[in-house]
């Protein structure tokens, strides 16, 4: 039996996912030559590699929106967000994951079993420093996260279409009384 680690598991699941939407545990275990079984223990379940899926490929798009932002301060960090938003939006796997599979879709990005909002709050507390408000620490990260998340996935949590104009104004007015 061949022997995989998490990382390649995670690369080959990103890889997969890029084709298909989704991950197929079957597939991607026959794919990567190893047993099923062998997956699922190295990965710890399918929830928390789709949740290392997506981490990675908005990991991604979140550096590039970083790399092109123009302002700083309150503006920045909205900047970064739109820009942000938008690709996801666009990434047409990624809409292909919330469509085919909304209940796990709900799961992996809005509870702690896929790991993401950790992760995310993280990475908009260091969005939040480079853009200059540094008095912005994680519980305004996490508002900010929810926030944008609520617009995001409107369709998912309360079967409202996305309003990300409406969230944008929103976490400017977090932003604004909060740092």
């Amino acid at each position: 039996m061949r022997v995989v680690s998490d990382d390649e598991a995670t690369r080959a699941a990103c890889s997969f996912f890029l084709r298909h939407g989704t991950v197929d545990m079957n597939r991607l275990a026959a794919a990567m030559c190893v047993s099923r079984a062998t997956l699922y223990r190295v990965t710890h379940g399918r929830d928390r590699l789709l949740g290392n899926v997506l981490w990675r490929l908005a990991d991604r798009m979140l550096a590039e929106a970083r790399r092109h932002r123009t302002r700083d301060g309150v503006d920045g960090a909205i900047e970064v967000t739109h820009r942000f938003t938008a690709q996801l939006l666009a990434a047409e796997p990624f809409r292909r994951f919330l469509t085919s599979e909304p209940e796990a879709a709900a799961r992996i990005l809005l509870t702690h079993a896929g790991g993401l909002t950790e992760r995310v709050v993280t990475a908009q507390e260091e969005i939040f420093k480079e853009v200059g408000l540094d008095s912005a620490g994680p519980d305004l990260a996490y508002l900010y996260v929810r926030i944008i998340e609520s617009a995001l996935y409107a369709e998912l949590v309360a079967g409202r279409s996305t309003d990300l104009g409406l969230a944008h104004r929103a976490a400017r007015a977090l932003l604004l009384n909060g740092t």
